[in-house]
């Protein structure tokens, strides 16, 4: 009974990165042994066992095959006989394919994983990659996180990746899949290249047409000197990255444009309405995804509310208003904070603009402030009940924002 640390600790350490999930795998043992000396068992679909002193997880060296259409048609093989070289071969791309021996720390690496790090590129094991949809997922995510790096996919890595996209495989991932890596790379430093990679291959077209569609729609050269709605979405997703660390945010940032793919092209490059052009793609993405309700709802008042928040500035103190109730900022007041993150991430995501002042944002917190500091127990206090209540509170939050917009013009705020 040999054991190795495999996987993605292996390749970290060896690029210098902190370490944080450990993997071990056991050769020439079987549940039996490991049961007899004290290990616990955890796995449901393949023995998985916790150490019995340092409570990390070793799973048992196996084998896998296909079995039907799908991620979860697959047969696993698991005895004495599997030896270390069959197990790495399962494994999706060479850099997750090393293995260092828990005794003496010699590296085994029988696919070229080491030689991959070191020119920095991301290529499959075997050709039997094809027998896994999930794993077009997973090598994107791995380039949003080594992008930094510089790592790149090998040529031939795209074509098994498109292959099983021709194929209709990806068709077979389920919504929890598909959102789980997606998420995933929402939450790396540089999410960006995931969807630009599955865009490449094919597959965001099939998992997330709507934002596949972005790409070709021309923008105002004037606003947006990168011209492609879909190239200006993925630099909005990258400024949303540098900005904050909350997938919804990003995911907001990501989807804020997905009316302009309903805009007429005849209207082209203009986009006039395509806040709410974008509502019911987002509710269609998100439901088929079964993306989370606090990734949708704050989407959702991106695509609604960004064009207004962009022009602050110039709107009416009513209007202000509206957008203030229409954020729910009374009940919900760290909204606007998140929206006005996912509009400046749209200002700094076109070419020249990256450095961008936003003078909309203090405008706003500053009118948002003075709206919430309305003395509701002072209403109540003057008698006001029901309707009538609603109708004082209402006026009162009016007028703080009229009189702040009188102070931030005087100021020179405002324009």
């Amino acid at each position: 009974m040999k054991t190795y640390l495999v996987g993605g600790a292996v390749r970290d350490a060896l690029l210098a990165l902190p370490l944080k999930d450990h993997d071990y795998l056991v050769v020439g043992a079987t549940p039996e042994q490991l049961l007899s000396q004290g290990y616990q068992s955890v796995g449901k679909d393949f023995p998985v066992f916790l150490h019995p002193k340092t409570k990390q997880e070793y799973a048992l060296a196996r084998t896998e095959r296909k079995q039907g259409q799908g991620y979860t048609g697959f047969a696993c093989y698991f005895a004495p006989d599997v030896t270390l070289d069959q197990d790495l071969l399962r494994r999706d791309l060479t850099i997750n394919a090393m293995a260092q021996d828990e005794q003496s720390g010699e590296i085994f690496d029988p696919y070229g994983g080491q030689q991959d790090l070191q020119q920095r590129i991301l290529r499959h094991v075997s050709p039997a990659f094809v027998e896994d949809p999930l794993r077009v997922l997973r090598v994107a995510r791995f380039y949003a996180r080594f992008y930094p790096l510089g790592f790149r996919v090998a040529d031939e890595t795209k074509q098994l990746m498109q292959q099983l996209v021709q194929q209709g495989e990806m068709q077979h991932l389920t919504a929890e899949r598909v959102w789980q890596e997606t998420a995933r790379a929402l939450s790396e430093n540089t999410p960006a290249p995931y969807f630009e990679l599955l865009h490449e291959v094919g597959a965001l077209a099939v998992l997330m047409p709507e934002l596949d569609k972005l790409w070709g729609i021309p923008n105002p050269p004037k606003w947006h000197p990168e011209i492609d709605t879909g190239v200006h979405c993925m630099l909005v997703l990258a400024q949303s990255a540098l900005l904050s660390e909350r997938i919804d945010v990003r995911f907001a940032a990501l989807c804020h444009d997905l009316g302009k793919g309903d805009t007429p092209a005849e209207h082209w490059p203009a986009h006039h309405g395509h806040e709410m052009l974008g509502l019911p793609l987002i509710e269609n993405l998100c439901q088929r995804l079964r993306v989370p309700n606090e990734c949708k709802e704050l989407a959702l008042l991106a695509s609604q509310y960004h064009q207004q928040i962009h022009k602050a500035q110039e709107l009416r103190s009513a209007t202000v208003q509206k957008l203030f109730d229409g954020i729910d900022l009374w009940r919900r007041p760290e909204r606007l904070e998140l929206l006005l993150t996912c509009c400046i991430a749209d200002l700094r995501g076109r070419t020249g603009f990256e450095q961008a002042l936003y003078p909309q944002a203090d405008y706003l917190r500053a009118l948002a402030k003075a709206a919430r500091g309305v003395d509701i127990k002072g209403l109540v206090a003057q008698g006001f009940v029901g309707e009538a209540m609603k109708e004082a509170v209402k006026k009162a939050r009016l007028d703080a924002i009229r009189a702040m917009k009188k102070v931030l013009q005087a100021d020179g705020s405002s324009s």
